[in-house]
Parts: structure tokens; C-alpha cells; sequence
């Protein structure tokens, strides 16, 4: 059976359905032809300039990358486009959350060392001081619409396919790389290194198909509904979402997220385009769109199913979405960026399921990682996935060699999610064993927000932990302790936390206690932290 490039596939599709609508993006309608000329195009304008692969991968350990990366600072437009464009060039695009300050992204970019950045022109104006960054050869903009200035020496997107030559073709490999970048459990963003062939089998409902013929009859018979991806694509969920649908042959539409994020022009699209499956991130998108539900209705009779995952989402939201919509399925994706996609819960009207799907390869080891538990099993161990899984994390042996074990003979990853197997095989999930925060759908660790509070003058100390939240899954409260005589207010810092990090990251409350709890070896006592933030019944400060 052959092993596949992502690129690859989107030219099968095209051979055979090229006047198929892949993806709809606000005005912009893309083709499987046009998408395999323009990605073919910029791959060769990238080639031209010598972009590609140094090191093939059998000279590589599982940690190090032997291509050009590219980094992607971009809206949802065209960022399917310019991610398979330079995975046909043989480089490897490289997702930043372009919520981050420029700090962030300075430091992400510094640890990546990509040798070209792909930038919309808003996002150019944003993170103008550290762009380029050290050891980026090639700045390229996408035109946004916007009024603002574009950067000095950069390429327009359009301008680089144009120069591309429309005639030849680069011959990947199923061993070239894509990279996930993560928030993880270290603090930093890690960058997670997929095979093309393994991300494409494990996220993708992709397979080692025997020929392309066998691709075109998948694809040609395939005319449901389009999908539609609400989720960012930065994330690797979002990103899994589009290329699921697109090479199935569906139809996508990405939600075009220039602008503020508006559940009536969610539903509108929905309507529009007669879609029958969505994705969004858990609460922080499933309230507003039911708020709009219940304000408004829409024609959503072709709509079947709702994909959340990213955050978990409240069951009051998941009955609310189904009261309105008795047609639908509500599908829990459960995965991270190492493991990919590897679990699904449904809940339809009148059933409600507590326990994931597992996909393949997915399952749980035992809680000193010696051996795969069985089915039925009452011991809580770890999630892993065994099989198609990541090589590694970036430029970090140390770290893959922790988050990628071998058990049984077996090398699996282990999700840092504590879990059984019920009796049926499927997952029952415990919880996070990590101090990760997850706040509408994005990551946050602990002590970088614990960092920065202790430095601000009159903080004797601080820390931070998770409160449930309706609207963002969870959200984050930070315990201060003032130097005695100071008088620092919440508003100094709030202010201070946004000013140095992503504002996902800072606190919606700040608890002023007399001193901060902390155990005998010195490490916070965040049972205590978390129990005294349970008893608060109001916010200090609502940012």
C-alpha cells in the first residue's frame, strides 16, 4: 500500500473533480483545480529560490528537521492554500497564534528559525518590530483587505504564485514534515513533527491508499453537504477539520475571521451555504451561537452535525444546541496536537454519552507506563496512541524522549490525560494530570502568568489556577499576595499581564489573600489555591 503527501492528494482530486468547489472564505471560492495550480505555483516559486529539503529523513534523529520551515502568522483565508503550497515545496509550514504579543511571537519564531514568514498584511502591522525575524530570508504578505502599510521587502502572496513555474512538478515524500505548534505543559510552545503520510491517516480520515484510483472513486461519489470549519486554523484541530472535508472531496467553508467573531454571521454562512457539518471550540464559541439561536432563526435543516473539541463544552450548552436543533448530532473531538485525532463522543436528543470512541492505535497504559490495560480495567492510567503518531518535538530530545516512550516493546505518546477503558473499549476520560489551563480552546500555563505577576512591584508572591467557566471552559484566577505596605490594584495588574502576554492568558480574577499558601518543599499549594477560588462568589476585576 502507498503512503501519501498532502499535496499529492489534492492533484489526484483535481484530476478527476477539478471544477469541484474546495473552500469558501467570505467572497473567495477555490476550485480543486485552482487549488492545485496556485499551491503547484508557489511550491516552484519557493524551489526557485532554493527552499526545500538539506537533510533527508534517514539521516535525521526524531527530534531535528532537514527542511526550510515557514512560518504562518495568518487569518483563516488561504491558509489551506499556502499550508499545502509549501508542503509541496518540501518545506514545513509552521502554525503561530497570532493572539500572541510580538513578545510571544518573537520567542516562537526564535525557536523555530523559519527561513520564510507568511504574514497577513494586519497581522505585518502587528508584529512590525519583530518581523523579520533572525535568519528569515523572505517575507511574504497576503492582502487582507486592509488599509495599513505593508513591510518593507516583502513578496505579495499573489505576486510569488505568479512567478511560480506552472510546469513542473516536486516529488515529495510521505517522510516530509508538517509542524504543530502547541502551547503543551512546559510553558513554551513546543513544535510537534508529523510525517505528512502519518498526520494525513491519524487526523485526516486519510489511508495508504493502493493507487489513485482509489481516490478518485472516494472523492467522485462523495457530494454531500460542505463542511464547515467555525475553529481557527492556527489550531491543529481547525486545520484537521478543513483537510478532513476537502480530501473526501466535500466542499469546506472556513469562517473568515478578519473580523471579530459574530454568531449571526456564523449562522447566516451556515444558511447561506446549506452545510451539514460545523466545528467550533467548546463554550467560548457554543454560547454566543446559542444566544443567536434563541434570538433569531435560521434555515438550518441541511446542518446534521456539530464537531466541538479544543475545550470541553458544557452539557447545558450541548442540550440548549439540541433543543433547537433536534436533528442534530453533537460530536466531542477529543485529541492534541501530538496524538492527533483519536477520540469521538456523540450526543444526540434524549442520549447522552460520557465516554470517547476510541480511533485506532488509540488506548491507555498503565500509571507507571509498564504495560497497555485491558478493557474493563478499574486502574486510572494514561491516554496514549500507539502506531501513526509524531517522530517528535522540535530541537528537544529531552522532551520526546519523556513524551514518547516505549511501552511493551511498543513507542506510543502519552497525552498527559489520565483515563480507563470501560468494559466496551471506550474511553472515560479523568482529567488532565498537567497545570495546563484550557480557556477557550487555547492553552495556558500556569507559571508564565505566575512569572509575570511576581515581578510587578508590590507582589510578594502569586499563583494561578483554573475556575470553571460557562463561558470559556475554564478560566483563569490568579491568588496575589502584596508586599507588605503596597497597595497594587487589580486594574495595574491586568494591565501588566496584557501588555507581556496573549490576553487569553490573563486573569479574569485577581484574589488578594494575606500570603500565599505554599508545602513544605516549597512548591504552591495549588489544592488549597483552587479550593479558596471555589469559595469566591464574585470577580475583583472582570477584564
Amino acid at each position: 500500500m502507498g503512503q501519501w503527501t498532502l499535496g499529492d492528494v489534492v492533484d489526484a482530486i483535481a484530476d478527476v473533480i477539478p471544477d469541484r468547489t474546495m473552500l469558501v472564505c467570505g467572497e473567495r471560492r477555490t476550485t480543486y483545480g485552482e487549488m492545485a495550480q496556485r499551491t503547484r505555483l508557489f511550491a516552484n516559486f519557493l524551489a526557485g529560490l532554493g527552499f526545500g529539503v538539506h537533510r533527508e529523513r534517514d539521516e535525521l534523529d526524531n527530534w531535528e528537521c532537514g527542511q526550510d520551515r515557514v512560518a504562518l502568522i495568518m487569518y483563516n483565508d488561504r491558509y489551506p492554500e499556502v499550508v499545502v503550497g509549501a508542503l509541496k515545496a518540501r518545506t514545513v509550514p509552521v502554525n503561530v497564534n497570532h493572539h500572541y504579543t510580538p513578545r510571544e511571537v518573537a520567542e516562537l519564531l526564535d525557536y523555530v528559525k523559519p527561513r520564510a514568514v507568511v504574514y497577513h498584511r494586519a497581522l505585518g502591522a502587528k508584529f512590525a518590530d519583530v518581523l523579520p525575524s533572525p535568519g528569515c530570508e523572505l517575507l511574504i504578505e497576503v492582502d487582507d483587505g486592509s488599509e495599513l502599510p505593508g513591510l518593507g521587502d516583502a513578496i505579495s502572496l499573489d505576486d510569488a504564485v505568479a512567478q511560480g513555474n506552472p510546469e513542473h512538478r516536486i516529488i515529495g515524500s510521505p517522510d516530509d514534515l508538517i509542524m504543530y505548534c502547541t502551547g503543551g505543559t512546559t510553558g513554551r510552545p513546543k513544535g510537534v513533527l508529523w510525517r505528512q503520510s502519518d498526520t494525513y491517516v491519524s487526523s485526516m480520515v486519510g489511508a495508504d491508499h493502493e493507487s489513485a484510483a482509489e481516490i478518485h472513486a472516494k472523492v467522485t461519489g462523495n457530494t454531500g453537504p460542505a463542511w464547515f470549519a467555525v475553529s481557527p486554523l492556527m489550531h491543529a484541530a481547525g486545520l484537521w477539520t478543513v483537510f478532513s472535508g476537502a480530501l473526501a472531496g466535500l466542499p469546506v467553508v472556513l469562517y473568515d475571521d478578519r473580523a471579530k467573531f459574530d454568531p449571526q454571521r456564523v449562522w447566516q454562512t451556515a444558511e447561506r451555504e446549506k452545510v451539514g457539518l460545523m466545528t467550533m471550540v467548546g463554550d467560548a464559541y457554543a454560547a454566543p451561537l446559542i444566544a443567536e439561536l434563541q434570538r433569531r432563526d435560521y434555515d438550518l435543516a441541511s446542518l446534521y452535525a456539530i464537531g466541538t473539541g479544543g475545550a470541553a463544552t458544557n452539557p447545558k450548552h450541548v442540550s440548549a444546541l439540541l433543543e433547537k436543533l433536534p436533528q442534530l448530532t453533537i460530536i466531542n473531538g477529543y485529541g492534541s496536537s501530538e496524538t492527533g485525532n483519536m477520540g469521538f463522543g456523540h450526543n444526540r436528543r434524549g442520549s447522552h454519552r460520557e465516554t470517547f470512541d476510541l480511533r485506532e492505535g488509540g488506548t491507555v497504559v498503565s500509571e507507571d507506563l509498564t504495560r497497555f490495560l485491558e478493557p474493563g480495567e478499574t486502574e486510572v492510567g494514561w491516554v496514549v496512541r500507539k502506531g501513526r503518531i509524531p517522530l517528535g518535538y522540535f530541537d528537544d530530545p529531552s522532551a520526546t524522549r519523556k513524551t514518547f516512550p516505549v511501552v511493551d516493546g511498543l513507542r506510543v505518546v502519552v497525552s498527559g490525560d489520565r483515563a480507563s477503558l470501560e468494559s466496551d473499549g471506550t474511553l472515560r476520560l479523568f482529567g488532565r494530570d498537567s497545570l495546563v489551563i484550557n480557556t477557550g480552546g487555547e492553552k495556558v500555563f500556569v507559571e508564565e502568568v505566575e512569572a509575570v505577576l511576581r515581578a510587578q512591584g508590590g507582589v510578594a508572591d502569586a499563583l494561578v489556577v483554573g475556575r470553571d467557566s460557562e463561558r470559556w471552559g475554564q478560566e483563569i484566577v490568579a491568588l496575589v499576595q502584596r508586599q507588605p505596605g503596597a497597595d497594587i490594584a487589580a486594574e495595574t495588574l491586568l494591565s501588566a499581564c496584557t501588555s507581556e502576554l496573549a490576553r487569553f492568558k490573563a486573569p479574569k480574577e485577581f484574589v488578594f489573600v494575606e500570603k500565599v499558601r505554599r508545602l513544605g518543599n516549597g512548591k504552591a499549594d495549588y489544592r488549597w489555591a483552587r479550593s479558596l477560588v471555589a469559595q469566591q462568589d464574585k470577580l475583583a476585576v472582570q477584564p
